[in-house]
């Protein structure tokens, strides 16, 4: 029992030392979050979730940004992140999947925040809807090759120009397809701490 106690708090420490690359608002909502899911037993959230080191790339490459499209909502966590990190912000999320664990998050980002996240229980490949423009897209729904390309193509002319394209799990040995179709595409990006980031043509 004591050896248990014992790897939960190296758990928990480890955890919270993680948040310190992360803004204060943001880390504080994440140790909510972990917090809930531990209680909850939430498997999925504490395996699925994106990392601290991960998020803080995405949120360096995000600044300035405020049309935010997420594909792969999970849990919430990135979005809420997300939409924490600028006060203008708007995120649009889609995932098909919605998983019940998602509102226990949601209640936890403050009304203001909460209010600028759209959900849309609509697959990734579905596209903008008309008159939509993205400044940043998170690709992290399927991770197999030919979905990754299919997200990429359904989103990449709603992009203005200057856009950002971050790409989840891009150097994750369970996930080779994310590698696969970034290069059968042709990007010429860079990796960053877990992400591959790939900026549209036209930038100033």
């Amino acid at each position: 029992m004591r050896r248990i106690e014992f790897h939960r708090y190296a758990a928990w420490a480890r955890f919270v030392l993680s948040l310190r690359v992360l803004p204060p608002t943001v880390a504080v909502f994440f140790l909510r979050a972990w917090g809930c899911a531990c209680r909850h037993r939430d498997e999925f959230s504490l395996a699925s979730s994106i990392r601290p080191r991960e998020l803080a790339a995405l949120l360096r490459v995000s600044h300035g940004r405020q049309s935010v499209v997420e594909l792969g909502t999970g849990t919430g966590w990135s979005a809420i992140a997300l939409a924490l990190n600028n006060r203008t912000r708007r995120v649009i999320s889609y995932d098909p999947c919605t998983r019940p664990e998602r509102e226990a998050y949601l209640s936890r980002a403050w009304p203001p925040v909460r209010e600028r996240i759209e959900l849309r229980a609509e697959p990734d490949s579905r596209g903008p809807r008309d008159g939509e423009e993205v400044e940043l897209l998170f690709i992290d729904s399927s991770h197999d090759r030919d979905s990754v390309m299919t997200a990429f193509r359904a989103w990449r002319d709603a992009l203005v120009p200057g856009a950002v394209v971050a790409f989840h799990d891009y150097d994750h040995p369970d996930y080779p397809g994310v590698r696969e179709a970034i290069a059968d595409l042709g990007l010429d990006g860079q990796q960053q701490d877990g992400l591959y980031v790939w900026r549209s043509p036209g930038a100033d």
